[in-house]
Order: C-alpha cells, then structure tokens, then sequence
C-alpha cells in the first residue's frame, strides 16, 4: 500500500517537472498534479492498455514510437477531465508524453540504485 501512495507522488511529481520543461504543458499546484497522475494512470492502465492492444502491429512496425502517440492523446484526455491541468495543443502533449516517459525511467533507474 505504502508502495502504491509512492509510485503516486512519484508520478505526481514526474508531471510537475513536465510543466516545467514542456512549454504548452501547465499543472495548477500539487493538488492537480496529483489528480492528474491518478487520472492519467487509471486512463493508461484501462483506455490506453485496449488502444495499444490493438495497434499492436502498429506499435512493432515503428519500434513502440507509436506508443507515445497513444501516451499523448492520454495525456490530452486527463487534461480535459482534470481541473488545473492544461496542455495546449498535440505537440505539447507528445513531448510532454516523451519527457514524462524518460522521466519515469530515471526514476525506476534511480529506484533500483
């Protein structure tokens, strides 16, 4: 359980350093980047699970680059349900998809360390 409420702030955060980095990409405080990093991760394990289980193939023919495709329309879906969380246009939101991508992977590198 306490595993859980860590990945949760982990990814809160991860979504606030996005905001600072990614122009386009704005979180209002704490409190929505936290909304938005439960919103995002319950969005990726049910919408975007069945969206990259079907565009599979897709997703091997350009080596999973597609998947940050799918990553960024998550992302612009949680920012039109999620109060204080803003991402102005597709671009924005698939760097941001990029950014919080390697950001999550610095995270589990640092984890395991």
């Amino acid at each position: 359980m306490i595993y859980l409420l860590f990945l949760w702030l982990l990814g809160a955060l991860a979504l606030l350093i996005v905001a600072h980095v990614v122009p386009g990409f704005e979180i209002a405080g704490f409190g929505s980047a936290m909304i938005a990093a439960l919103v995002v991760g319950f969005l990726n394990a049910t919408l975007g699970f069945l969206l990259k289980l079907l565009t599979l193939p897709l997703g091997i023919v350009t080596l999973g680059l597609f998947f940050l495709v799918i990553n960024a329309f998550i992302l612009l879906l949680a920012s039109a349900i999620v109060p204080g969380f803003r991402i102005r246009g597709f671009f924005a939101a698939f760097l941001g998809a990029l950014v919080l991508t390697l950001i999550h992977l610095a995270f589990r590198f640092l984890a395991r360390a």
